[in-house]
C-alpha cells in the first residue's frame, strides 16, 4: 500500500529537522577541538590538515559504497563546482576576515545566512513559509544574536567580508541541494573538498608556515577527531538535511549550535554561561518547537 504524499513530505521534513538537530550537536564540537588545532598550527594550516583527513575517510567511503563513480556524474558538474566555488569563496572571505575582525563578530554577522535565506527564496523567490514557522526562524535568530553578539561591536572591512560570506551562504547551500538530486552526500563533500585542497595549500603556504601535526599526539587526535565528527559526519548531515527541508529552515535550525557549544564548554572546559547567554537560549528552543510544528 502505498504511502500519501502528505504523510510522505512530513516524514521527510521530519527527517530533515533530526538531521539539523544532530548536526548542530556536532558543529557544537567545532570551537573547542579547533581551539587546540589551530592554536598549535594556525587557521589555515590547521584548517587544511582536517580537510586531508576528511577527505581520505570521504574517499574510502566512496570506494567502500561504490560510489565511486559518481564523480564522472559529468551532468552534476555544474551543481558540483558552483557549490565548491561558493564554499571555497565563502572559507576564503572568512578566513581573510580574521586579519580584520574577532570571532565573535564573524559569529554574529553569520547569523544573517538566516535573513539572506528568507530574502532569496520567500521574499523575492517562489517559496512560501508560513507564519508560525516564519515567526520562530526570527526568533532563533534573535536568540542567537543575544548569546553571540560582542560588548564592542564596530564594523570594519573584516565585517564586510563576513557579511559577503554569509550572503553567499544560502547560494552555496542551493547548489549542494541541488547536487544532492543526482548525487550522494559523500561525493558532493569528496568532490568540494579534492577542489578546496589546492587553495588551501597555496594560502597556507603563503600566509603561514605550515608545521607537522605528528609532533604532539594531542594534536593529531584532536585534529582526526574534528575531522570525522564535524567535517565527515557534520557535514553529511548538513547535504541530507537541505535534501529533505528547505534552506531557510535549515538556516535557522542551525542556531541550536550556540546552545551546544556553551552546554560543551561548561561540560568540557568548564566555562559557566554568562546571564546573556541563559536569557538567548530561551527564543532559540522556542524558535524551534515553533518552526517544527506541523499545523
Amino acid at each position: 500500500m502505498s504511502v500519501p504524499l502528505p504523510l510522505m513530505i512530513q516524514k521527510s521534513e521530519r527527517k530533515g529537522e533530526l538531521f539539523a538537530l544532530l548536526l548542530s550537536v556536532l558543529e557544537g564540537l567545532f570551537p573547542i577541538l579547533s581551539l587546540i588545532t589551530v592554536s598549535a598550527l594556525g587557521g589555515v594550516t590547521a584548517y587544511l590538515y582536517t580537510i586531508i583527513i576528511a577527505t581520505l575517510i570521504f574517499l574510502l567511503l566512496l570506494f567502500y559504497k561504490n560510489k565511486a563513480k559518481e564523480l564522472l556524474r559529468f551532468d552534476a558538474y555544474k551543481d558540483l563546482l558552483l557549490t565548491s566555488l561558493y564554499i571555497t569563496l565563502l572559507f576564503g572571505a572568512l578566513f581573510i576576515s580574521l586579519n580584520y575582525t574577532s570571532p565573535a563578530n564573524v559569529a554574529v554577522i553569520m547569523i544573517l545566512q538566516l535573513f539572506f535565506s528568507y530574502l532569496y527564496f520567500h521574499i523575492i523567490g517562489s517559496q512560501k513559509m508560513k507564519a508560525l514557522h516564519t515567526f520562530g526562524a526570527m526568533l532563533m535568530g534573535g536568540g542567537a544574536i543575544i548569546i553571540l553578539f560582542p560588548e564592542d561591536f564596530a564594523l570594519n572591512k573584516g565585517d564586510l567580508l563576513v557579511l559577503f560570506a554569509s550572503a553567499i551562504a544560502p547560494i552555496a547551500n542551493l547548489y549542494q541541494k541541488r547536487a544532492r538530486e543526482k548525487v550522494s552526500s559523500i561525493t558532493i563533500m569528496s568532490f568540494r573538498n579534492l577542489v578546496a585542497i589546492p587553495f588551501l595549500i597555496l594560502i597556507a603556504f603563503t600566509f603561514e608556515s605550515p608545521s607537522n601535526p605528528l609532533e604532539s599526539l594531542h594534536v593529531s587526535i584532536t585534529l582526526i577527531l574534528n575531522a570525522l565528527l564535524v567535517f565527515v559526519m557534520a557535514k553529511i548531515l548538513w547535504v541530507e538535511a537541505l535534501h529533505h527541508i528547505s534552506i531557510t529552515k535549515l538556516s535557522a535550525l542551525v542556531t541550536l549550535i550556540p546552545i551546544f557549544t556553551i552546554g560543551f564548554s561548561f561540560v568540557l572546559l568548564g566555562d559557566i554561561p554568562s546571564l546573556r547567554q541563559v536569557l538567548g537560549m530561551a527564543p532559540i528552543l522556542i524558535g524551534a518547537i515553533l518552526i517544527t510544528r506541523r499545523y
